[in-house]
């Protein structure tokens, strides 16, 4: 998995303008079952991939925290929520609440695992967000988990074998 995640983001640059371009194309034709799929693909590809043998996101990256993750994780820490806020978080350049480090505060390194795994914040309860609705929304933000899931790029790389650009270009010339 290490090598792995050292190849990640080469891999994520290479494809990041084929990226851009083919998902420009599906929101232009967004196919009626782009959600199935991609929900399909999630899920394979989670029967074979364990995020406890990476935990990338939480190493490198830091989720919102919104109002209610807050009150519910100062709870479960015993922490007043200012005492939280202070410990932990800060506002970043677009005005949401993130962990003032990195790796995660809340991470035990030596196993991946989650100190407040069962309270955690939805962001990451969600992450990477391949099994959302309305997934069309969120491809920006599906390309720029590509450089730190390798789920998340392997998930892509089967999408665009599943709904390959000349599908979408057929579409479109009807």
């Amino acid at each position: 998995m290490q090598k792995r995640l050292e190849q990640l983001p080469k891999l994520a640059q290479e494809a990041l303008k084929e990226n851009k371009k083919y998902f420009t194309n599906l929101r232009k034709r967004t196919p009626r079952n782009l959600d199935v799929v991609v929900q399909d693909l999630h899920n394979k590809e989670f029967e074979k991939t364990d995020c406890l043998d990476c935990g990338n996101c939480c190493k490198t990256t830091s989720p919102i925290f919104t109002d209610k993750d807050i009150e519910r994780i100062s709870k479960h820490l015993k922490m007043r929520v200012a005492d939280f806020i202070k410990t932990y978080l800060e506002r970043d350049s677009d005005d949401f609440m993130v962990l003032k480090t990195a790796p995660c505060s809340f991470l035990d390194e030596s196993d991946n695992t989650c100190f407040i795994y069962d309270v955690r914040p939805k962001a990451c309860a969600e992450y990477p967000h391949t099994d959302r609705r309305k997934f069309i929304q969120i491809t920006d933000l599906t390309i720029a988990n590509t450089f730190i899931c390798p789920a998340t790029y392997n998930i892509v790389e089967a999408l665009k074998q599943r709904l390959p650009y000349e599908y979408n270009e057929k579409k479109r010339r009807k």
